[in-house]
């Protein structure tokens, strides 16, 4: 039985030695090292919503109302639950001779 034993050693010791297996080893403990959410402030990619406000930023900084107010009216209309939604319903409730400037950050 000592023989059976060693030999089934010995062959589990040389197949867990290939960097095959060890490399299978670290990708299996991988998931378990990301067990928190990803910090919405350093994002990659802005939603729809966010490039819309955006747009609509460099509309008026171009002094171009008119299409400022339709970007903020697609925005509510396609995306009424982005984060500028209600922003962008204010905005757009205001007369456009004194509406807002635009800014990029997030209204709280």
């Amino acid at each position: 039985m000592a023989s059976r034993f060693a030999s089934f050693k010995a062959s589990f010791t040389s197949w867990a030695a290939t960097p095959v297996v060890a490399m299978a080893l670290v990708v299996a403990h991988a998931p378990l090292q990301c067990g928190r959410e990803a910090d919405p402030a350093y994002r990659r990619e802005d939603t729809p919503g966010d490039a819309l406000w955006d747009l609509a930023a460099a509309f008026r900084a171009k002094g171009d109302e008119k299409s400022a107010r339709e970007t903020l009216q697609f925005l509510v209309e396609k995306y009424p639950s982005s984060r500028y939604a209600m922003a962008a319903k204010e905005q757009l409730a205001a007369p456009a001779s004194v509406a807002p400037a635009t800014s990029a950050t997030p209204p709280p």
